[in-house]
């Protein structure tokens, strides 16, 4: 199976190729942003400002949960004593403007991944070239996946964790409105891409910088990355940690089995070659 032919393209002209692929995803970005801005008074009411209220939907659930095992004094959030403020004068029109350009991304980030797919499959096979469909497809939906599980697990035990976190009943908790959104980015971006490990994986092992033996042998390793990890983006408790980890170590596993596929078909591959 022979690769697309084409001319030999220099450096200048691989570097103008990658110019072209960031100029789109901005611009594609700056679209979504725009279309957000008409839905702003949602997305802030309903999205961003959701995981404030203890009737938020991840609450019900842990608490019914909690219910069932029998925790539900420790689990159940009946209040969440926090407000939050904005300090700065230009404060909220920044807010706006970097909200949309986040939720821009989100949107835009199918329509980004098949610029990435474009700019590489040039270096690929014509049967792999004919799965770009599938490509983007099942990348995008772990990023959104990963999307999801951020803001619908870590967003609210982070929120309910620094709500009740105090060293002092003098003390009162009161947020700046950037560090609360700014954590709200981070979680739900951050998860996104991890989730996109077994893509990255898939690619690592055609190229053969990764194999399942390497996956398996460091897998241990993986473990305390993955374990230090969550400990990061989640509050510094053993429940939270363990419900964010163990998704985590699922996906991990699963790249492991991604990897032995790619290089057991590939070694196949070869033999019918030969």
């Amino acid at each position: 199976m022979a690769k697309k032919e084409m001319k030999e393209m220099s450096f200048m002209e691989h570097l103008e190729e990658l110019r072209w692929l960031l100029v789109r995803s901005t611009i594609a970005v700056l679209i979504g942003a725009i279309a957000t801005f008409f839905i702003s008074d949602f997305i802030f009411e309903n999205i961003i400002f959701g995981p404030t209220n203890p009737n938020f939907i991840t609450y019900r659930l842990f608490c019914e949960l909690s219910n069932y095992v029998g925790f539900q004094e420790s689990i159940c959030v009946t209040e969440l004593p926090f407000v939050i403020q904005n300090t700065d004068m230009e404060g909220q029109v920044t807010i706006l403007i970097w909200t949309c350009i986040t939720a821009g991304f989100i949107f835009a980030f199918p329509y980004i991944l098949w610029l990435l797919w474009s700019f590489i499959s040039p270096a690929l096979y014509e049967k792999e070239r004919k799965n770009a469909k599938y490509f983007i497809f099942v990348a995008s939906i772990l990023f959104f996946l990963g999307v999801l599980f951020g803001y619908y697990i870590i967003v609210p035990m982070s929120v309910n964790f620094f709500a009740t976190f105090t060293v002092s009943s003098i003390i009162k908790n009161e947020f700046n409105v950037d560090s609360y959104i700014g954590m709200i980015k981070t979680s739900v971006i951050a998860c996104g891409l991890f989730f996109e490990l077994p893509i990255i994986i898939y690619f690592l092992s055609k190229l053969g910088l990764v194999t399942p033996q390497f996956l398996r042998k460091y897998r241990k390793y993986g473990i305390v990355i993955i374990l230090f990890v969550a400990a990061i983006v989640t509050p510094p408790d053993v429940v939270s940690q363990v419900i964010v980890s163990i998704p985590m170590l699922l996906i991990y596993e699963v790249s492991i089995f991604i990897s032995a596929f790619v290089v057991k078909r590939s070694l196949k591959a070869d033999e019918q070659s030969s």
